[in-house]
């Protein structure tokens, strides 16, 4: 099968913590990096999800921000640090693709927020990914 979403995270399940009706899944990302995903509890028993798991962790551009510096009193679950590998703009919207401990992610923003935030190669930025926004794929 094949999807469109642009960020397909290799990992490794570190945790399940399961809930009534949601579960967390932490995730170790091929680079190092922690990943936190709030799945449904009938789709991570349904994946067969344990510690050892391998998964892929796939996020939307859209669903992607940036920051320039780590983001406090926010209840987003992932804050990972990155630095800025490529910016492509266009009219109005651009991608900007950040390496992530060895993992590329891709974010699609605004073109006003790549001005208003200094992005470029080297720039260094927080990638801010809300946890029920990763979906996970055994693999």
């Amino acid at each position: 099968m094949s999807l469109s979403i642009r960020n397909q995270l290799p990992g490794t399940v570190t945790s399940v913590t399961p809930g009534e009706a949601m579960a967390t899944v932490g995730v170790r990302l091929d680079g190092g990096r922690i990943l936190t995903a709030a799945i449904t509890l009938e789709a991570a028993e349904e994946l067969g999800l344990g510690a050892g798991s391998a998964v892929r962790a796939l996020v939307k551009s859209t669903e992607v921000s940036l920051a320039t510096a780590p983001v406090q009193g926010v209840s987003i679950r992932n804050q990972l640090r990155g630095t800025v590998t490529a910016v492509t703009t266009g009219a109005a919207m651009a991608a900007v693709k950040v390496d992530v401990g060895g993992a590329e992610l891709t974010a699609a923003i605004t073109k006003d927020a790549v001005g208003d935030l200094g992005l470029a190669a080297g720039v260094p930025v927080v990638v801010l990914i809300k946890s029920t926004e990763v979906a996970l794929a055994t693999v």
